[in-house]
């Protein structure tokens, strides 16, 4: 393909990230450089602090658990898996299911839930980082964290700083849309002095007023944050109310349930599920007969409820909405992505990797000719300051 022809293309890249309709999607990958860990190291930091602190919850629940789901499952499976079984438990006339031919409470797998959910959000707090062995490089406290802000604070800089130049007047506020627990992104927007929505009103305490069926704000800020699986500082009370609370406050009264997703079946009722909620959302942001775009970093195409979303929404004749998937696939292009691109619908479909750029079924076209690494979420930032140019 000539030089010019292979510009101009990188061109309109460019282009759809000035686009005034935007939607961002971001995974546990932007939170790496922060010293949160992806997926597989936090199922084996969980691991580790049930072996310490429930050696019973970890030998007669988590383990078979393990053992009776994929090896390529991760702790949010594991507490799906065990969401079913306390739903089992739950229907039952003396409350106990089976796990591995063993009768277990219905209490006992709150517990083993309620353990993991701590666990997790510790690990959030304080930032946790292990070697491709499985073996802890290092590890923050509560009373010393080691969770660094740093490419969080140059990304919103960025976006709403350098990227939004030009355009700022007729930008509509830009969704971002994340499944991470953190709070990184929205301390990020806050300490860059972005306005954003995030379903909640009040301060450091606050209470969600967002409800099923509600759209977006379209004016007044700059940013909405989405947070699709829930934060390490939502709580839900027993009358049904969600809270964000900061960690050392003892009120409101929410029995200390932090709510990320997946959640215990008996925790949420169906009408007052956030979960449903965000999807409702995101749903709404990706159908748009006007130029729009979904631009993900961070996120590996994992999860089939959001991978379905976005292919219903691109699938639709009458939709505009651009995908830019930031994206590492070193080995191979997951399955998703690439029977997108091979539709009817792949011209819509960018793939900026790490051996270059896919668009449709045509690619990679490459920026640099060793491996690029414009897909981080730093290589993300540098994109939207400087373009494409190497």
């Amino acid at each position: 393909m000539k030089k010019d022809v292979v510009e101009d293309i990188f061109s309109q890249l460019e282009d759809h990230l000035k686009c005034s309709e935007q939607n961002w999607l971001m995974g546990a990958g932007i939170s790496y450089d922060a010293n949160l860990p992806l997926m597989y190291p936090l199922t084996n930091k969980v691991k580790k602090d049930l072996q310490k602190s429930n050696r019973d919850i970890y030998k007669n629940i988590i383990m078979p658990l393990l053992n009776e789901l994929p090896e390529s499952c991760h702790i949010e499976h594991v507490l799906s898996h065990l969401g079913d079984y306390a739903a089992l438990a739950e229907r039952t006339k003396d409350k106990k299911t089976k796990i591995n031919s063993k009768f277990v409470n219905l209490s006992t797998l709150e517990a083993a839930h309620h353990s993991i959910i701590e666990s997790i959000s510790n690990t959030i707090r304080c930032g946790y980082v292990e070697d491709s062995t499985g073996e802890t490089i290092k590890e923050g406290s509560l009373t010393q964290p080691i969770v660094c802000i740093k490419e969080h604070m140059n990304f919103i800089d960025t976006l709403f700083n350098y990227a939004s130049a030009g355009i700022y007047e007729r930008r509509k506020p830009v969704n971002i849309f994340t499944t991470n627990y953190d709070t990184l992104l929205e301390d990020a927007l806050a300490l860059n002095k972005v306005p954003y929505w995030d379903g909640f009103s009040g301060g450091a305490v606050a209470h969600r007023t967002l409800k099923y069926g509600d759209s977006l704000p379209t004016s007044g800020f700059r940013a909405n944050l989405i947070k699709m699986h829930g934060s390490i500082d939502w709580y839900l009370c027993d009358r049904g109310y969600v809270w964000r609370v900061r960690e050392n406050d003892q009120y409101p009264e929410t029995t200390r349930r932090v709510l990320i997703y997946p959640q215990a079946t008996k925790y949420i009722a169906t009408q007052q599920d956030p979960f449903s909620t965000q999807f409702d959302l995101f749903r709404k942001s990706l159908n748009s007969q006007n130029s729009n775009i979904l631009a993900v970093c961070g996120y590996s195409f994992g999860d089939d409820h959001i991978n379905n979303e976005i292919e219903f929404a691109l699938s639709k004749a009458d939709n505009r909405t651009v995908l830019i998937a930031f994206l590492e696939c070193k080995d191979h292009i997951p399955a998703c992505l690439e029977k997108w691109r091979n539709s009817n619908f792949g011209k819509r479909v960018i793939i900026a990797s790490t051996h270059g750029m896919f668009v449709g079924n045509k690619g990679p076209l490459k920026r640099k000719k060793s491996d690029d690494y414009w897909w981080t979420f730093k290589g993300v930032s540098s994109i939207l300051k400087y373009g494409c140019g190497v």
